[in-house]
């Protein structure tokens, strides 16, 4: 008789800290993390997981959490989970890793989120030059609706997904990725175009003991003193899909990871409700805890046969991902334009991250004239579901990058005409995100029921 629902694999008690879990979290990617769970091809299994901050970040009506996040200890992951065919042998080195997601959604008891932007001297953002202080709202979710208090008179469906989903490296990788991204550490300042779009943001996160957690291997050991200098962060998306970011990776979508050691050691998490392409504010989706309900297929040698090598060696693959065919609607759209011109009147040479920059600030300033305080619509354009495309990367100078803004989100009509532009949001009290902002060198937090 076929198997009624799924198997639990992987549990989490939100009552807990991430390290007092009963299968241990991780936050580091490196081959020598032991598997917490095992999963059979062909069977379905659910993991939940924490949020990404492992509560840090809370439903409290300040941005304090979000100055004072420690941005060492994310993105706390459930796995890894070690894959086995319907004879008991392990996904291999070579084999492509196929993870089908058939569901997933909040947590139950748990149904909220959050949205925020760290400070400039703590991550910053993607606007951190113009939005350089803490800020956050708070969504809560109606089924597949979310709205958030201090970002009134929007409200929209949200394409929920896993912010990481990734298989461990080989040590082999492991090498190859902190050798390169020590490099950009240490000499990407020489590089002035680099410097000149995210200037005071971490060129890279490199490996680092502090608020490491390696699943099982006990904290102090040997063995996790030398792991904890080596083991990769979640920060970046990388050869085995890791922190990818891909808003659409919703219900009935298929992900196709490489593996790169025995049993692939599956491990995921940094759930979203949702997400706009390019998360800009960093902690841009609306975050959250979550569960997913996955089935696994191992396709033997895959990586060679379907994942083409674009380096030294085979190693330097990517993985392939198929959308499902579950995600809202939109029948009408505002696009905005951003070409290689910075701010600053500056051209920059077909710089598609220039233009995609100008592109997301044109829009905010645009619905910014629509009753919104400017932090309300950057945190917005990172959590609604808008659609950011490059749409030419070929007539030099200019590059053109475009943000498109489903209309039907806001409760009043955002195109431009000919009369006066309305006032909104339509409530009888403006609130406004909550920020930190400074007296001095201490934070000044700001409620977001305060009228303004």
């Amino acid at each position: 008789m076929a198997r009624v629902g799924s198997k639990l694999l992987v549990s989490v008690d939100l009552q807990k800290k991430p390290w007092e879990q009963e299968l241990p979290l991780h936050n580091r990617w490196h081959p020598e993390i032991p598997p917490v769970a095992e999963a059979t091809t062909g069977e379905l299994f659910k993991v939940e997981m924490i949020d990404f901050s492992g509560g840090a970040i809370t439903n409290n009506p300040t941005a304090d959490d979000a100055k004072h996040a420690d941005l060492s200890q994310v993105h706390y992951l459930s796995g890894p989970i070690r894959v086995v065919d319907n004879d008991g042998l392990p996904a291999l080195p070579g084999d492509l890793l196929a993870v089908e997601i058939c569901n997933l959604g909040p947590l139950p008891g748990d149904e909220w989120g959050f949205t925020a932007t760290f400070d400039r001297e703590n991550g910053g953002g993607f606007l951190t030059d113009h939005f350089p202080h803490a800020t956050k709202a708070i969504w809560y979710f109606e089924g597949i609706y979310a709205y958030s208090p201090q970002i009134p008179g929007v409200r929209f469906p949200g394409i929920t997904h896993p912010g990481i989903i990734g298989t461990a490296p080989s040590m082999e990788l492991l090498n190859i990725w902190n050798e390169r991204e020590r490099d950009v550490e240490e000499n990407g300042l020489q590089s002035l175009k680099l410097c000149e779009v995210l200037h005071s943001r971490p060129l890279a996160n490199l490996p680092t003991p502090r608020n490491c957690h390696l699943g099982k291997i006990e904290k102090g050991s040997n063995e996790w003193e030398k792991i904890a200098r080596e083991a990769a962060r979640t920060i970046p998306g990388r050869e085995n899909g890791g922190n990818c970011d891909i808003k659409n990776l919703s219900r009935g979508s298929k992900v196709y990871l490489p593996v790169f050691v025995e049993g692939a050691n599956l491990s995921t998490g940094d759930m979203h409700f949702s997400q706009g392409d390019g998360e800009v504010s960093l902690c841009g989706a609306i975050e959250m805890s979550g569960f997913l309900e996955l089935k696994c297929d191992i396709i033997r040698g895959g990586m060679k046969e379907y994942l083409t090598p674009m380096g030294p060696t085979p190693l330097h693959v990517n993985p392939i991902f198929e959308i499902g065919p579950v995600e809202p609607r939109f029948s009408e759209w505002l696009v905005f334009e951003g070409i290689s011109v910075d701010e600053h009147g500056k051209q920059h040479y077909l710089d598609a991250t220039v233009a995609y920059k100008r592109a997301v600030l044109n829009a905010i300033d645009y619905i910014s004239k629509f009753g919104y305080s400017k932090e309300q619509v950057y945190l917005l354009l990172s959590c609604c579901p808008c659609e950011g495309r490059i749409s030419g990367i070929v007539d030099a100078p200019n590059a053109c990058a475009t943000l498109a803004i489903p209309t039907a989100i806001f409760d009043q009509d955002i195109r431009p005409k000919n009369n006066k532009v309305p006032v909104g949001p339509r409530v009888v009290r403006k609130p406004d995100v909550f920020k930190c902002t400074y007296d001095g060198n201490l934070p000044i937090t700001k409620n977001a029921s305060a009228s303004s």
